[in-house]
């Protein structure tokens, strides 16, 4: 049996569940994980934004049997990530791997400040 394979599963489980619970996508779990197991910048955020899709939709169903989503909102949101998806993707081609550990940890650190002293 292949560990690794076994683990990315278990670890895709911790994910779903912290996305599913927070709304936060997966990832900011699941490219620091990727990034860990030597996949460069550009692969860990293609390959995350997979998992991230399949993890969505499952989210997605659960919470609209309870009754959670609001369609109008989560469109509007949806057409203007559209547009950012596309610039994003070709930005992150222009940086390194290390560059890009220290942006994604700036913004999780600057993210998590806001969030803690946010009355």
């Amino acid at each position: 049996m292949d560990w690794n394979l076994v683990m990315m599963v278990v670890y895709g489980v911790l994910v779903g569940v912290g996305a599913s619970f927070t709304g936060l996508g997966g990832g900011f779990l699941m490219v620091p994980y990727l990034l860990f197991l030597g996949y460069s910048a550009q692969k860990s955020v293609g390959t995350s934004f997979l998992a991230i899709l399949v993890i969505s939709v499952s989210a997605l169903v659960a919470h609209n049997k309870l009754a959670n989503v609001d369609y109008k909102a989560g469109i509007l949101l949806g057409i203007g990530g559209i547009i950012g998806a596309q610039v994003g993707a070709r930005l992150v081609e222009h940086i390194s791997t290390a560059s890009f550990k220290k942006i994604f940890s700036a913004i999780l650190v600057a993210l998590a400040a806001y969030l803690f002293f946010k009355k």
